[in-house]
């Protein structure tokens, strides 16, 4: 599978909530950074993924820009949240067709009064 095809079918599972379809698409070894949290577990990043989509209403792409072992997509989170709509930008890195690295960059100040909540 193409960079394209990978990181679109992590982000559609991610936001559809199947954890499982997402982590089978990452390998190892494996790094995850976002201002929240840091991991090396595949599935641990996706850990808290069902608090976090309860407060989702839309996800809406702005861009994509992929190269042949590395993706970024920049995208707004609508929630139900004071947060409102969260601007997002994540870079991922592959290696034999598994995403290897995700940086998810997003300004957290908005969050961190409901941080306990969703996670």
């Amino acid at each position: 599978m193409s960079a394209r095809e990978v990181v679109r079918a992590y982000h559609d599972a991610r936001f559809r909530g199947d954890v499982a379809a997402a982590a089978a698409l990452v390998g190892e070894p494996f790094s995850f950074r976002s201002p929240f949290i840091a991991s090396a577990d595949p599935a641990g990043h996706l850990a808290g993924l069902e608090g976090f989509l309860r407060v989702v209403t839309e996800v809406e792409m702005i861009s994509e820009l992929y190269g042949e072992s590395e993706a970024t997509l920049v995208y707004d989170v609508h929630t139900a949240t004071p947060a409102g709509i969260q601007r997002t930008a994540e870079h991922f890195r592959l290696h034999d067709g598994k995403i290897t690295s995700i940086m998810l960059i997003f300004d957290a100040a908005p969050w961190q009064p409901m941080a306990a909540a969703i996670r």
